[in-house]
């Protein structure tokens, strides 16, 4: 029979070149069983750009195939995770050691180098736990009007905030967050707004709110001040206002709150209160002349407005609080201006409306806000400070879980929010 293959000996070397084979002539079904070995591929003949994506596989490579000589030297790992290192036993270390080796000491739970000749630990302490804080005393309560002479309003709690380098009040500065240390507990104080003032009595000053705990510095914040029937407003986190025609402006604290407003008599018989101060800008003070004197028209003349407030934006959106309330008017019936004055934005409580209202509105809840002086139209009551709040924000994987007093838990981007609208605790 007729030799019909040709083989290998009939050949002469390099009679058959890659230029001389067509594309995809041979393919892996054509090559025999082990018709290929290392020995006849040239060294660097396979490159990566050579190989099909995942076409080596780990199942492909044999056992202590790749060595430490075939690493390139200084690799560099891709990807955002982590890589995990050898672990075993104190038994299971290595028998001929080296200084640089790292493993993971599962009987002592702890990462381990070889270091100049022995083993030593490698130090892996936490991560400090950082926390801000937005810390709101209670407001202060308005005084009644009662047929008085221009009652005063509340002013707002003191304010210290360390968020985002967002001011404190009373134009401070932000403040240092505070690191708190594992498995300590610390106690949150939320401060009541004061009593508003009924009868003939003057308004109440709020309460005092705190972080205090040990390792900490106590972050406290005093209460707002209270709003006075006749004379100078209380001192407090913001002052509250003056009444009675007292011409004295009452002192807030220094990096947590303004003055409140004083009250003025605008002659024949007719008063404005002061307005409360609040964390935010001063409370105002009572305006204008006598509404019997010639050319005067309705609204020349009235009781002291509210300090505004500050924003925050610790919970994730921004929110403004501590606002003085609004001071309390004695005016003409019919004049615009005979009506109580506007509390301060963030929560301030409105001075007595009109006649048939003439109770001051209370301070928003949980804004630390002042209230609003009674009219003193008649027979009237101040409104009563808003409580105040403190709150919390860490970061999501610092949070521990454990809390008193049933905070509100939110969460903005990678951080944790405890607002603590009563008081509580927070053990780290």
């Amino acid at each position: 029979m007729a030799n019909t293959k040709i083989t290998s000996r009939v050949i002469a070397d390099d009679a058959v070149t890659t230029a001389a084979i067509a594309d995809d002539a041979i393919t892996s079904a054509t090559i025999a069983d082990d018709a290929v070995v290392t020995a006849s591929i040239a060294d660097d003949a396979v490159g990566a750009d050579q190989l099909a994506s995942n076409a080596v596989v780990t199942a492909s490579i044999v056992d202590d195939a790749i060595t430490s000589a075939k690493i390139a030297d200084n690799p560099t790992f891709s990807g955002t995770e982590s890589i995990t290192i050898p672990a075993g036993t104190t038994a299971q270390r290595p028998s001929s050691p080296a200084n640089g080796m790292v493993r993971y000491n599962t009987s002592k739970t702890e990462i381990e180098s070889y270091v100049g000749g022995g083993w030593k630990k490698v130090t892996t302490e936490a991560y400090p736990i950082l926390a801000d804080f937005l810390v709101i005393a209670g407001g202060g309560g308005g005084a009644a009007g009662n047929n008085g002479a221009g009652a005063g309003a509340g002013g707002a709690g003191g304010y210290r905030a360390s968020y985002n380098s967002e001011t404190s009040g009373g134009g401070g500065s932000s403040e240092s967050t505070i690191t708190l240390t594992a498995g300590t507990q610390y106690t949150i104080t939320v401060g009541a707004g004061g009593a508003g003032g009924t009868g003939s009595a003057n308004g109440s000053a709020g309460s005092v709110s705190s972080i205090a705990g040990t390792g900490i510095t106590t972050i406290s914040t005093v209460g707002g001040g209270a709003g006075i029937r006749s004379g100078t407003g209380g001192s407090g986190g913001s002052g509250g206002g003056s009444g009675g025609g007292n011409t004295n402006n009452s002192s807030g604290t220094a990096n947590q709150g303004y003055g409140g407003g004083f009250s003025k008599y605008h002659g024949n018989g007719f008063y404005g209160g002061g307005g409360g101060g609040g964390a935010g800008a001063v409370g105002q003070d009572a305006f204008g002349g006598s509404p019997l004197a010639g050319g005067w028209v309705s609204g020349d003349s009235g009781a002291g407005a509210g300090g505004n407030g500050v924003a925050s934006t610790i919970t994730g959106s921004s929110v403004t609080r501590a606002g003085g309330g609004g001071g309390g008017a004695l005016m003409p019936n019919g004049s615009t201006q005979y009506v109580g004055a506007l509390g301060g934005s963030g929560g301030g409580g409105n001075g007595g409306q009109s006649v048939a209202s003439p109770n001051g509105t209370a301070g928003t809840a949980n804004t630390g806000s002042g209230g609003g002086a009674g009219s003193s139209q008649g027979a009237s009551s101040g409104g009563a400070g808003g409580a105040g709040v403190v709150i919390l924000r860490m970061a999501t994987d610092q949070y521990s879980g454990t809390t008193t007093g049933s905070p509100t838990v939110t969460t903005s981007g990678d951080d944790t929010i405890l607002t603590f609208n009563s008081s509580g605790s927070y053990t780290a």
